[in-house]
């Protein structure tokens, strides 16, 4: 049986509600393209399951311009340019309001913390200082031992080894790990490849997946830990 001695996460979407659609629009609006809230979530959504599903570009920068660019063009319904992508991109990463938590966050680490688990974050994310600030602006910051971002890295999810650098800071072998991300490929399924126990957050799902094994809430994380300990399914 094994023993679940670390649990990490993903940060946005995971942890933390990055999405702002009514400002994500306002912003675009300053960039003559024109379309509604709903229209952009929709798009949102669709690009990131198509983005998360297919092989990730090499380079992260390369990666949130195309996201960002297709989310963009399939919400205005016209092409967006590389050059508009990147002055909404930019955009965004000058706004450095706090992060809504999630309501199931804090209890979720709670739960894990009375259990003695060391707690991590490995994060495609801008720098390892940007997302201490989010968890610390959200009031979680310390619950975790160790942060661990791929734009300070030089390496990014899906890519086994952004896991094994967390892992080894922690002194926690992978089969000692369970991860938990929004997105399948990207979190799940690459936390699995790298040897750790993966699991995904479809927080608009039904929870029925078992490849890679799903849940719809943070409330379900020690759960899969027990029954991972106990020689089970993870769900």
């Amino acid at each position: 049986m094994a023993r679940v001695r670390a649990v990490l996460f993903d940060l946005g979407g995971t942890l933390v509600d990055e999405c702002d659609f009514a400002g994500w629009t306002d912003e675009a609006r300053r960039l003559y393209l024109d379309f509604g809230p709903d229209e952009l979530a929709h798009a949102y959504h669709e690009v990131l399951t198509e983005v998360d599903s297919e092989p990730a570009l090499p380079d992260l920068e390369a990666r949130v311009l195309d996201f960002w660019r297709r989310t963009l063009a399939r919400a205005a319904e016209r092409e967006v340019t590389e050059s508009t992508a990147g002055k909404f991109v930019s955009a965004l990463r000058g706004n450095l309001s706090p992060l809504r938590l999630y309501s199931d966050t804090r209890r979720c680490l709670d739960a894990l913390r009375e259990e003695h688990r060391t707690l991590g974050v490995v994060s495609n994310s801008t720098s390892e200082a940007r997302v201490r600030q989010i968890l610390d602006q959200a009031g979680i910051l310390d619950y975790f031992v160790r942060v661990v971002s791929s734009g300070t890295e030089g390496v990014a999810k899906p890519n086994p080894e952004i896991f094994h650098r967390a892992l080894r800071r922690m002194n926690v072998a992978p089969p000692e790990a369970l991860y938990v991300g929004d997105l399948a490929y990207t979190d799940a399924k690459a936390a699995h490849a790298a040897g750790l126990w993966g699991v995904w957050l479809n927080r608009e799902g039904f929870g029925f997946g078992d490849d890679p094994p799903e849940i719809t809430s943070l409330l379900e994380v020690p759960l899969c830990v027990a029954r991972v300990e106990a020689g089970r399914p993870i769900v």
